[in-house]
């Protein structure tokens, strides 16, 4: 398996598990009373935009050659750092 390969599977694994995450924290919003439950839900969706980053860019990698990934994973990981910020911010919130 090429590094690439490896990387991408890495990181798919973890979005899956943080999608899980998210799923889990929208039904704990779901549960909110109503003020708090607009609140969880501006932050449910900032996490969806930041997985939906993680999303395209993991795409960029797959569709790049073995030379150009290289370059692209500093965007990923940039973009990882803030998806995984936010959901630890909001797995604290959402307790």
């Amino acid at each position: 398996m090429s590094l690439k390969a490896a990387y991408l599977e890495k990181m798919e694994t973890q979005l899956r598990e943080w999608g899980a995450k998210i799923d889990e924290l929208k039904a704990k919003a779901d549960q909110a009373e109503a003020g708090a439950k607009i609140e969880c839900m501006k932050q449910l969706d900032s996490l969806k935009a930041k997985r939906d980053a993680v999303q395209t860019k993991l795409g960029e990698i797959k569709v790049a050659g073995e030379e150009a990934w290289e370059i692209l994973k500093t965007g990923v990981e940039s973009a990882w750092s803030e998806l995984k910020t936010a959901i630890d911010g909001a797995t604290t919130k959402f307790k």
